[in-house]
C-alpha cells in the first residue's frame, strides 16, 4: 500500500525552483535522520531546493517554521512550503497527548493562517519499534509521505494561482 502512495507522487511533475524548508525535531536523533532521508528523496525527486533546520522537539517545530518563513520573506527568498519531521513516543504521563495534539494543531494553524503548505511528518507512536517501522524509507516512509504531501499542495497552490 505504501508503495502505491509513493509511486503516485512520481508522476506529479517537477517543482524546479521551489524552495522547501525541512524542520526536524531532534529529540530522537536516529529516527529524525530516518524521517529526513525519506523527505530528502521526495524533495530531490521533485527537483526542489531545500534548507534543513533542526530544533529540540516537536513543540518547537511550528515556532521555528514561523520564524524561518518570516526571515526568508524578509530576505526576498520565500519558501514555497515546509515539512515538519519528528517523533513523539507515548510514555507514562499525559505529556504524549499534549505534545502530539498541540504540535499538530500549531502546524495546521500555521499552514492555514499563512496560506502555505506545512506538512506534518510527526510520528505519534506507542513504541520505538512502531517509530522505526514508520520512519524507515524502506517501510512506511512517513518522512517521504510528509514531503510528498507538501509538494502536492505546492503544485495545487501554483495551479490555483495560475488560473
Amino acid at each position: 500500500m505504501a508503495e502505491g502512495r509513493r509511486s503516485a507522487g512520481k508522476d506529479a511533475g517537477k517543482l524546479d525552483g521551489a524552495r522547501i524548508l525541512i524542520v526536524e525535531a531532534r529529540f530522537y536523533e536516529d529516527i529524525a535522520d530516518a524521517l529526513f532521508a525519506g523527505a530528502l528523496s521526495a524533495v530531490q525527486e521533485a527537483g526542489a531546493a531545500f534548507e534543513r533546520l533542526p530544533v529540540p522537539g516537536a513543540l518547537e517545530l511550528a515556532p521555528a517554521i514561523a520564524m524561518a518563513l518570516d526571515a526568508a520573506e524578509a530576505a526576498g527568498q520565500p519558501y514555497d512550503g515546509a515539512i515538519a519531521l519528528g517523533c513523539v513516543i507515548r510514555g507514562e504521563t499525559l505529556h504524549f497527548e499534549i505534545v502530539s495534539q498541540q504540535s499538530a494543531r500549531a502546524l495546521l494553524d500555521l499552514s492555514v493562517a499563512r496560506r502555505i503548505p506545512v506538512a506534518n511528518g510527526i510520528l505519534t507512536v506507542d513504541t520505538d519499534a512502531q517509530a522505526w517501522a514508520r520512519a524507515r524509507k524502506e517501510e512506511a516512509d512517513k518522512g517521504g509521505d510528509a514531503a510528498r504531501a507538501a509538494l502536492c499542495l505546492i503544485r495545487l497552490k501554483r495551479r490555483l494561482h495560475a488560473s
